[in-house]
């Protein structure tokens, strides 16, 4: 989630010190394990040599997992963090990566592709466009014909409390989330639901890594998992879709 939506409460440089400390021990910014990370890009990259665009990349593993899997892949990502897209640059080399994959420091909501991407990603970032059916507007303007969109968003499993909105925003339960993707003219041919132990995993490493990496972080690491454990934790869900337009 990068961060997530409280993230707008900090200043830009810390937000993004803290994210990459949060993060360093779950690189995929969302709660999703490495087992639905694979199956999701498997099955949004059918060919293997698509051009892949992530809008809000963060540090840029959802791009490197894909190169990964797919050798004739090529991609790009786009987000306002320097200092993300350097650990980004520096991933990529170590792991042979680098010849593929260009790293732009934009806004995503303001980036227009020069190549029309055959799969857009935007995963745990849609609040960059300010929800999800804008980041999904924002897809469709730049998608190739034929193309896929993968985008990850929270929903309400149940009802929240105001203080689980006033921290996540407004979001909607998982039938109204899927009908309201739908109804916009995409067809879900894949999805995950984040299980609990994924849910879980994702909010101790958060606050876990952020503790041991920076101790100065310590009362902000705790704050989070206090409204993780006792304002939304029963209430939060978390959505990954691997979309195709309808028609």
């Amino acid at each position: 989630m990068r961060c997530g939506r409280r993230a707008g409460r900090l200043p830009p440089v810390e937000r993004d010190l803290i994210s990459r400390l949060a993060h360093a021990d779950h690189p995929i910014a969302a709660p999703l394990g490495d087992a639905a990370v694979t199956a999701l890009l498997n099955r949004a990259l059918p060919r293997g040599d698509e051009h892949i665009l992530d809008l809000g990349c963060g540090g840029g593993e959802w791009l490197l997992r894909a190169l990964a899997l797919a050798p004739d892949a090529t991609a790009e990502g786009v987000d306002v963090s320097e200092a993300a897209l350097d650990h980004a640059r520096r991933e990529a080399a170590q792991r042979g990566l680098a010849d593929r994959l260009t790293l732009h420091e934009q806004d995503a909501a303001a980036f227009t592709p020069d190549q029309p991407p055959d799969l857009v990603l935007c995963v745990g970032s849609t609040h960059v466009f300010g929800g999800l059916l804008p980041a999904l507007a924002a897809a469709r303007k730049v998608l190739a014909p034929g193309g896929r969109v993968l985008v990850g968003d929270g929903y309400w499993e149940r009802d929240p409390s105001p203080a689980a909105v006033e921290i996540l925003g407004d979001l909607a339960d998982l039938p109204t989330t899927v009908d309201t993707v739908t109804a916009d003219g995409w067809v879900p041919v894949y999805g995950h639901i984040s299980t609990r132990h994924e849910l879980d995993d994702y909010e101790w490493n958060w606050t876990g890594s952020l503790a041991e990496r920076a101790p100065g972080q310590l009362a902000t690491a705790t704050e989070h998992r206090n409204e993780w454990l006792r304002v939304y934790r029963d209430c939060f869900g978390f959505l990954t879709l691997v979309l195709t337009p309808a028609g």
